[in-house]
């Protein structure tokens, strides 16, 4: 049931960033090493507060296959009017989840007390009159109106969202769409990225906005000669063409490898690493300080790097079980 005054909600995170002796980790739901106490805080990328919980992707293959044509319909209308607005999405994600608890996606001419329509929009608190709110074009133009003017609503949970647009007495019940709502965007809306986190190069799947634009760079240079010490144009060394490619894409990164696994961004299991990611050697993987090499993971086992004198920037398939390898990779501007 639909209020029209709007409250901030907390805000919750699916993903955290575990903050250990000043190193971010990127947990995923899963538990930092034993012994290491950990601080949590949000992060900002929206693939870090959805979709995949209570099920992952089956569960959302599975609901939404069992809307029939009429819900299907309003689905792809959702959809249509967010990017006809210019609205990323999670936005859409968040109007569908919305849709699904109140009405089950329907335009329906009844509910409780006058809600009505898609969002079970109340006239009597200044949503419209009852011909427009049964307006399924109306409705979600206006339940996107207001979600726009939710505080942060970009940076929370999809669920809490649509709880902050429809003031509902069960807020937690929003969630029980998630992963559904994220299967749809991806299938109707094309999002080849569901989380909202990144975009696709081919097949693979980026770690955020800016891989595409880093990895671009570093392929370019494919064939490049390796110098120690390189910053380009046209020779490399490991950790300085990864500079340079990051800072094409507007993110800052510390110049050598060492303290580029330090403090180049957020960490995660190195084999959850997507495109983009970095991926780090050293001589004691126990011990950071003895980081001596680092890569761009690209996906399908494979990285580009500035390997060594005498050699060229070159892709390269990774051993998963070398010794050498970092157990963590990676992410920078996360």
């Amino acid at each position: 049931m639909l209020k029209f005054a709007l409250v901030a909600v907390a805000v919750v995170a699916v993903v955290v960033v575990a903050v250990t002796n000043g190193v971010s980790t990127v947990v995923n739901g899963t538990q930092p090493a034993e012994g290491v106490t950990a601080q949590y805080r949000a992060v900002g990328c929206n693939a870090s507060i959805g979709p995949w919980e209570g099920g992952g992707a089956d569960k959302g293959r599975n609901d939404a296959s069992r809307l029939n044509e009429e819900q299907r319909n309003i689905v792809a209308k959702i959809i249509s009017i967010g990017q006809e607005r210019k609205l990323p999405p999670l936005a859409w994600q968040i109007a569908i989840q919305a849709g699904m608890t109140e009405s089950g996606l329907r335009s329906l001419n009844y509910g409780d007390r006058d809600s009505l329509g898609i969002f079970q929009m109340r006239p009597s608190m200044g949503w419209g009159s009852p011909a427009e709110v049964t307006n399924p074009d109306y409705a979600i133009r206006k339940f996107y109106e207001v979600l726009e003017k939710v505080p942060d609503w970009e940076s929370r949970r999809p669920g809490d969202s649509a709880q902050a647009v429809e003031r509902s007495a069960f807020p937690d019940r929003y969630h029980n769409w998630e992963a559904m709502a994220a299967f749809l965007i991806s299938e109707l809306g094309g999002v080849s990225d569901p989380a909202g986190c990144g975009q696709a190069v081919g097949n693979y799947l980026l770690a955020s906005g800016a891989a595409a634009t880093a990895i671009e760079f570093t392929k370019q240079q494919l064939g490049e000669p390796y110098l120690w010490g390189g910053n380009g144009p046209d020779q490399w060394d490991c950790s300085g063409i990864l500079v340079k490619a990051f800072a094409e894409a507007g993110i800052k990164i510390p110049r050598v490898a060492n303290d580029q696994y330090m403090s180049g961004g957020a960490h995660l299991p190195v084999r959850e690493a997507k495109a983009g990611d970095l991926i780090f050697w050293a001589t004691n993987p126990a011990n950071p300080v003895t980081v001596h090499h680092v890569a761009m993971y690209l996906g399908n086992d494979e990285y580009i790097h500035a390997p060594q004198t005498g050699d060229v920037v070159k892709i390269s398939k990774i051993n998963w079980d070398y010794y050498e390898l970092m157990p963590l990779a990676v992410r920078p501007g996360v």
